[in-house]
């Protein structure tokens, strides 16, 4: 889910909501949109994937959609991958 042979950019948006800025207050879909080159569809459905699999937590301000890292379930999924899950 996170990686696939020829796209990380969802590890690469992870990347960068651990970074300051990002990680104060979140980014909408345009913001990972423009940040990253892609339709705002594609920043979407990739920022709906981390969601669901819990890796990033959202929240509302201004009536838009802001996204976060929820690093309690990354360090989760990070030690089921060490156990050799």
């Amino acid at each position: 889910m996170l990686r696939t042979p020829t796209d990380e950019t969802r590890l690469r948006i992870l990347a960068w909501l651990k970074e300051p800025e990002p990680a104060a207050d979140g980014v909408t879909a345009d913001a990972v949109a423009e940040r990253f080159s892609l339709p705002r569809p594609v920043a979407v459905t990739h920022l709906r994937l981390l969601e669901a699999t819990g890796m990033v937590r959202t929240s509302r301000s201004a009536g838009r959609v802001r996204y976060h890292r929820d690093e309690m379930r990354i360090a989760e999924v990070a030690r089921m991958f060490e156990k050799g899950w």
